[in-house]
């Protein structure tokens, strides 16, 4: 037993961090199948358990079963909790408990939580992971706050409560999952609703380091390279994909086509917002014009942003890849932004994650087209995408999905989780110079 320890406590920042999310995921699953976690007073199967379990860790929203008429308050506090400690990293609650028992945080636990939270170095981690965890709950519960106006008058007082803290906290961790059956279909045009949801979104799907700047109210040309980044490329993908959902649904009498000019404002800034993964939808998924799913799709893919509650490719993966071909094309051997450079390894890595993610969706996008019979194509690539990106939106696909479905759904959501900060640290880490280059190849590219 010591031995085994011994074993664990040896291995890498980037294994723990894996298995410790694993192990949280397996906790969540056994919790669920207890007969307790459902309505029915019966066990849950082992599968869905898990794949629930799975969803809420990963912070991803897709469920096999319906959260609100299945499990039961338990059951819903239990994925609450997962949903929690899956959106903000596991190291943070360790370190809080750590904190509260009056333990000395190490070295060695330092360097896991550089790795679990992206950052550069181990200097003021534990103050940021406080900052992280007062600021956390003091946005959810403001949060809850304004949703319990709404709230509450529907649903009573103790109900309303309970819906107000579990969506506000499935929110800010871009979780997607609801208590209504039909996410947020029925509050359409509730203005207070759609636009605390959002902002909650947002705010969770920025990434700490960026809202530790903006708490410190450094002026915007005092912020660092990354959190320009992150702030203007967030920015640009939300006004464009709401002036595309716009034109794409405005006459659309399925979505948006019967509403108002305010809630078809409303809705389709919503349906930008949304699928940066946290998974709610205001209108139906399934009945959106082709080009809006395919929109969907690919601000699934490219997700939230770095150290933040959000999955996906990340905005600041996306603008290298951007400013990298409009450097190739200016002819500058350098990609540049705001007077920065950045280096080739940048660069390098930020191809290898977009190259593994695409790649990803190609190969579980093709077998679910094997194993799925009778499902369209663009529904299996709507629900790779949405798995992976842990985004959380369907098109109704995944409660009808087989045992090989379910189980490769699961596997992306703990990719997506896991996989891309797992690939980043791997390449992160000190590679050994051969002391010698080949001679150059040459080659016809395009």
């Amino acid at each position: 037993m010591q031995h085994n320890l011994k074993k664990f406590f040896k291995l890498n920042g980037v294994q723990i961090v894996s298995l410790g999310f694993l192990v949280l995921v397996l906790i969540g699953a056994v919790l669920l199948t207890l007969p307790i976690s459902s309505k029915s007073g019966e066990g849950t199967n082992f599968l869905d358990a898990m794949f629930t379990s799975t969803s809420a860790v990963c912070v991803t929203g897709l469920i096999t079963l319906n959260t609100s008429t299945h499990w039961s308050i338990f059951g819903q506090i239990v994925i609450m909790i997962l949903i929690e400690i899956g959106g903000l990293g596991f190291m943070s609650f360790a370190v809080l408990l750590s904190l509260i028992l009056g333990k000395k945080i190490t070295l060695r636990e330092r360097l896991v939580m550089q790795e679990a939270m992206n950052t550069h170095s181990i200097q003021g981690l534990v103050k940021m992971v406080k900052y992280i965890l007062i600021f956390t709950v003091s946005v959810q519960f403001f949060g809850s706050l304004l949703l319990s106006t709404q709230f509450i008058p529907v649903y009573g007082l103790t109900k309303g409560i309970f819906y107000s803290i579990f969506h506000s906290i499935s929110a800010f961790c871009n979780a997607g999952f609801d208590l209504f059956g039909t996410s947020l279909v029925n509050f359409s045009n509730n203005f207070v609703v759609i636009l605390v949801i959002s902002a909650l979104i947002i705010i969770g799907g920025l990434g700490f380091a960026v809202l530790l700047e903006i708490y410190e109210f450094k002026r915007i040309k005092n912020f660092s390279i990354h959190s320009k980044l992150v702030l203007i490329t967030t920015g640009i993908l939300i006004f464009t994909g709401f002036i595309l959902m716009l034109l794409f649904e405005y006459s659309n009498p399925e979505t948006i086509g019967y509403m108002n000019i305010r809630d078809k404002f409303l809705n389709s800034f919503f349906a930008s917002v949304s699928p940066r993964t946290a998974g709610f939808n205001s209108v139906s998924t399934s009945d959106m014009t082709l080009a809006s799913k395919f929109l969907t799709i690919i601000l699934m893919f490219i997700g939230g942003s770095p150290g933040s509650t959000a999955g996906g490719l990340k905005t600041v993966t996306f603008s290298i890849l951007v400013l990298t071909v409009i450097s190739v094309i200016k002819g500058r051997e350098d990609t540049e932004v705001f007077g920065r450079r950045f280096t080739k390894e940048i660069v390098y890595k930020a191809f290898t994650i977009a190259f593994i993610g695409i790649s990803l969706v190609i190969i579980v996008t093709m077998i679910l087209s094997y194993t799925e019979v009778g499902v369209s194509f663009i529904d299996l690539f709507y629900e790779s995408v949405s798995a992976l990106g842990t985004a959380g939106l369907t098109l109704g696909v995944t409660p009808k999905l087989s045992l090989v479905g379910k189980i490769l759904i699961m596997f992306m959501m703990y990719l997506g989780r896991v996989g891309p900060l797992t690939v980043m640290l791997a390449l992160t880490r000190k590679k050994k110079k051969s002391g010698y280059k080949y001679p150059e190849g040459k080659i016809l590219i395009g």
